[in-house]
């Protein structure tokens, strides 16, 4: 009777919507990696382990008030920067970074689920400080909380994650009644110094704490044609992708026919840059009807956070409508030379099994606290 009455609160259009956007994910990895591996549905095949892994990792945490989680705060946080620490110190090395743990035959990414364990401790942290974000010095504790996670994982080096967080908090800041003003001020001024250290650093010879590659990848998408020759510059990742996606016309050239994508032109085709096979196979269509189902998978999930009645779980949410909605963004940018390469993956869609599971225990707390989000009546 208890779970008869819980279930009657489940946002069953949210739930379709993500289904819908694993499904397809399916169907469109399975052409981008045709051609990859000796078996064609290699990629399918563990996305479809990591798909059914996460379930039963969503499925565990529906069965577990979220509120439970917000006395584990302290624990969970000291877990994370164990967790990185731990990456430094014993971590594989694959392409100049250092970000997997080994795990038997697979490949753990700790940086991975910092994202979730960042948005369940900041979500307390914030909720017993509403009200007291007014001002830049009530500010620096959040700065100084999301900073040092922020700072192990560039260390790694791991850019792209590191703006996720970012970019994270600043949603999840704004949901906790933060000063927009001060909020704004803070983004702008962020942006302009960042790219003020650019200028200084190209012009001037400023040091910057990152490596070669990324500060290419970072100003690269504004003329990738500069360097992009070859198939080891750093903008020609972007040249292929504008020329699949352009290809891909209204309808698309159909699928496992899009040239980019079965001829190995386009690089990490299943990975950062799966969208572009969207584009290139089934078209400008195929591609808004992918970001129809996003637009309806966060807004579902927004109806859930305007419902609940616990600031905890509103922030939750808020923090998992912010990373996603930021992964989307900048994916999809990166895609269309709009926005740098950064390596951050389609959410629920790139192949990738730490991502999968990650993405998979967002959607496990949205659902328990959309279960929860009302107190039952006996």
């Amino acid at each position: 009777m208890w779970w008869r009455k819980q279930w009657r609160n489940l946002d069953l259009p949210f739930l379709l919507a993500a289904a819908a956007i694993l499904a397809m994910s399916l169907l469109v990895l399975s052409s981008a990696s045709a051609n990859v591996a000796e078996d064609s549905l290699f990629y399918v095949k563990r996305q479809l382990l990591w798909i059914g892994c996460g379930t039963v990792l969503a499925l565990g945490v529906v069965t577990v008030d979220y509120r439970r989680l917000g006395k584990l705060a302290p624990w969970l946080y000291a877990a994370t920067l164990l967790m990185l620490l731990a990456v430094l110190a014993v971590g594989s090395e694959a392409r100049g970074a250092q970000r997997w743990i080994g795990l038997g035959p697979f490949l753990f990414q700790p940086s991975e689920f910092a994202k979730i364990l960042v948005v369940i401790t900041l979500s307390d942290f914030l909720a017993r400080r509403q009200g007291q974000l007014k001002r830049l010095r009530d500010l620096v504790p959040v700065f100084v909380y999301v900073g040092l996670p922020m700072l192990l994982i560039m260390r790694q080096p791991d850019l792209g994650t590191s703006l996720v967080l970012a970019a994270t908090s600043l949603g999840m800041l704004f949901m906790a009644g933060a000063n927009v003003r001060l909020l704004l001020w803070l983004s702008g001024g962020t942006v302009a110094a960042a790219c003020g250290a650019l200028l200084a650093h190209f012009h001037l010879g400023l040091p910057l704490p990152l490596e070669d590659y990324q500060i290419m990848r970072l100003v690269v998408f504004l003329d990738p044609y500069a360097d992009g020759q070859g198939g080891r510059g750093a903008g020609y990742h972007i040249i292929q992708s504008l020329v699949a996606i352009g290809a891909g016309g209204p309808f698309g050239q159909g699928y496992r026919r899009g040239s980019q994508v079965q001829l190995n032109f386009l690089p990490e085709h299943h990975t950062d840059f799966i969208f572009s096979v969207v584009g290139e196979e089934f078209g400008f269509v195929g591609a808004a009807f992918l970001l129809g189902l996003y637009f309806l998978l966060l807004y579902r999930a927004l109806l859930i956070a305007a419902e609940t009645d616990n600031p905890f779980g509103r922030l939750i949410i808020a923090g998992i409508i912010s990373m996603f909605a930021f992964h989307l963004l900048v994916n999809v940018g990166m895609t269309m030379g709009i926005m740098p390469i950064t390596g951050i993956p389609l959410p629920l869609f790139s192949y990738g099994g730490s991502s999968m599971l990650m993405n998979m225990l967002a959607l496990g707390l949205i659902v328990n606290i959309n279960l929860r989000h009302r107190r039952l009546l006996f």
